[in-house]
């Protein structure tokens, strides 16, 4: 029986082969998306074991946040940036469910984020989650739960508004692009919560920062942020 269950294995992965997201090899445990060399290759920041971590500090003065993490350095042409691409751009939701685990592992770690109740993900707007097929940040927040058993909460928070692209905008320009386009729109369902809003990447913090403030027009409300990669800027 067990010989027939490795024949079975081998000609299931010659039809199917299970391969690195980034390299290709096809040494890997079958629950993980990349090897053991690309995984430790990863730019971890560690900052969800850190009070007063370059995230939090983008939103001092800002915005009332209780705990902030990113859970990678961005730089371009890198396996981070092949990785969120992916995701992304290319259709493959896999590995943003899969970098979600990575960061609910990273956070079940961390004491900091003990409290948190709910996942909220960063919306997007109607057309652009259209095009794209869905919103990333909410198969980040997916794997997460898989991760911390804790329930996502859409809508709750919607984007009504299309904006343009941030990526060539400075930093104020970036903060005035993003006022007032998150409508709060169920603030009974979140009373009295910790939420941790999930996004893909953090620069300036602007985006994050206006759908923040929605959020906690809630009554009692905490907020806590976490994001996929911080990227320089």
């Amino acid at each position: 029986m067990f010989l027939l269950n490795e024949i079975k294995d081998s000609l299931l992965h010659l039809a199917f082969p299970h391969v690195c997201e980034c390299c290709g090899t096809d040494n890997l445990q079958a629950e993980h998306l990349l090897c053991l060399r690309c995984l430790s290759s990863l730019p971890t920041t560690n900052f969800h074991l850190h009070a007063n971590n370059p995230v939090e500090k983008i939103f001092w003065g800002r915005i009332a946040v209780t705990c902030a993490t990113a859970q990678y350095y961005f730089t371009k042409e890198s396996m981070i940036q092949h990785l969120m691409h992916q995701f992304k751009y290319k259709g493959n939701k896999e590995v943003g469910i899969y970098l979600g685990k990575l960061m609910g592992w990273a956070i079940a770690e961390s004491n900091r984020f003990s409290t948190v109740d709910a996942l909220i993900p960063l919306p997007l707007h109607k057309s652009k989650e259209h095009k794209r097929g869905y919103n990333q940040a909410v198969l980040l927040c997916e794997g997460i739960s898989t991760i911390l058993n804790k329930p996502v909460l859409k809508n709750i928070v919607t984007r009504p508004e299309k904006t343009e692209t941030q990526t060539r905008k400075s930093r104020i320009q970036r903060w005035q692009n993003m006022k007032g386009k998150f409508e709060l729109t169920d603030a009974s369902a979140i009373e009295s919560k910790h939420l941790l809003l999930v996004d893909d990447v953090v620069t300036t913090g602007a985006t994050l920062e206006a759908c923040g403030k929605e959020i906690l027009k809630a009554k009692n409300v905490q907020l806590s942020l976490a994001t996929l990669c911080f990227s320089f800027h």
